[in-house]
């Protein structure tokens, strides 16, 4: 059977930014994050891979201190362990899907 699920149905990541969980599954996740202007995710890391690919606006993504801007229909993969952080610098806001691939 499928399952079908809506951004506005998709229930809300555990943080402060406005993030919707798509999918979840044991291997993979997929998050729907919109940041507003001059909202940003703080360095850090995590055991899983990452791949973003950007839907909207524009982004910049920090890994290991280097710095790499984002523009829509574009993806980057961070892979485990490697700290980053995510930024809207930009005066409109950004959507972005996060997959996480555990």
């Amino acid at each position: 059977m499928l399952k079908l699920t809506n951004l506005s149905d998709a229930p809300r990541v555990p943080f402060d930014l406005d993030g919707r969980i798509m999918f979840s599954s044991q291997k993979v996740e997929m998050v729907h994050l919109t940041l507003k202007p001059g909202e940003k995710i703080p360095m850090h890391s995590n055991p899983f891979e990452v791949v973003f690919y950007l839907l909207e606006g524009e982004l910049e993504l920090t890994v290991n201190n280097d710095a790499v801007a984002l523009k829509p229909d574009s993806t980057v993969h961070v892979g485990i362990d490697e700290n980053r952080s995510l930024e809207n610098k930009a005066d409109k806001i950004a959507r972005v899907l996060v997959i996480k691939v555990f």
